[in-house]
């Protein structure tokens, strides 16, 4: 297509509108900011995204999908004490919840109706911020250029947050009042509570972190569930192979644990080469291994015991 000569559109991410297209000529539209689902390209002409997010994008939806159901388990189990029993079916309830808002999300992406959607590429991490990108040609007046350069990985994060809340206002309460009158009124509706304060805290943390958890967030999934392995198994007093058959529930959450490793791993080699990465997995039980072997030798009582005797 033909361009037009005409002044130089400032700022990275300020382009021209195609206003009419007649044969191989382009009528574009002043420099500014481009409608949503499009982004500049490298003669600054906004041009609508036709792209599809590559493996490591949906594996950061993945991940950012599965932070309100960890933390739904985790405050589902934390509040049901020792019923946890009881637990289970709002552990399966928030499954469901978060599945149906992953999968409503997604339909009503671009294009409307399918699984799929269509998106611009992440080329660095300036595309999470163009606000911060603002161009002021005479120092005076600010050319406001703000849009979602990596439609739609940043808004679409926002729309899953706020379907994942409807389904928990909807579903949960009447299923709690149900099947948790073993607890005391105070204690039945904790979870919910917990949710109420931790989906607007997510929110932020996409609102302002959303670009650095796209390029931290398989490192954060391998320290986080490292930790919080060696802390579940060192509060639980696991220190053989035995105490972990004690109770399934422990196998339960070494397996969740493991899930974790493994989609860590997998985001950090994207599986490029497959013959090079799968390999890599086998890494997975290593630290769960590790503790094993280690936790009598750092046993604190054996510790305190042996300090005592060297005096």
């Amino acid at each position: 297509a033909a361009v037009d000569i005409q002044p130089a559109c400032l700022g990275l991410y300020c382009g021209r509108t195609v206003l009419s297209v007649n044969g191989s000529v382009e009528t574009y539209g002043d420099c500014g900011v481009c409608p949503r689902g499009q982004r500049t390209d490298d003669n600054k002409i906004c041009r609508e995204c036709m792209g599809s997010p590559d493996c490591y994008d949906w594996l950061y939806l993945g991940f950012m999908a599965m932070l309100p159901l960890v933390l739904h388990w985790f405050f589902i189990e934390w509040y049901s004490g020792k019923k946890s029993s009881r637990a289970l079916l709002q552990h399966v309830t928030a499954l469901f919840e978060c599945s149906v808002a992953a999968i409503v999300t997604l339909l009503i992406s671009d294009p409307v109706g399918s699984v799929h959607i269509r998106s611009c590429k992440v080329k660095k991490l300036s595309d999470w911020y163009t606000m911060l990108y603002n161009p002021s040609p005479d120092y005076i007046t600010t050319v406001h250029c703000t849009q979602e350069a990596v439609y739609p990985l940043y808004t679409i994060v926002f729309i899953y947050y706020a379907f994942c809340l409807m389904l928990m206002m909807l579903l949960r309460p009447l299923l709690v009042k149900k099947i948790a009158c073993g607890l005391g009124k105070s204690d039945r509706f904790k979870s919910i509570y917990a949710a109420l304060y931790f989906f607007p805290i997510l929110t932020v943390l996409q609102a302002v972190g959303g670009g650095l958890l796209y390029y931290a967030f398989p490192y954060i999934i391998l320290v986080l569930s490292l930790v919080t392995l060696a802390v579940y198994m060192s509060a639980s007093e696991v220190e053989s192979f035995k105490d972990l058959l004690v109770r399934k529930k422990r196998l339960v959450v070494l397996f969740s644990h493991w899930l974790l490793h493994a989609y860590g791993i997998i985001s950090i080699s994207k599986l490029d080469k497959l013959e090079q990465d799968l390999p890599l997995l086998a890494l997975v039980p290593a630290p769960a291994l590790f503790y094993l072997l280690t936790a009598k030798y750092t046993e604190p009582s054996r510790i305190l015991s042996e300090g005592g005797n060297g005096h």
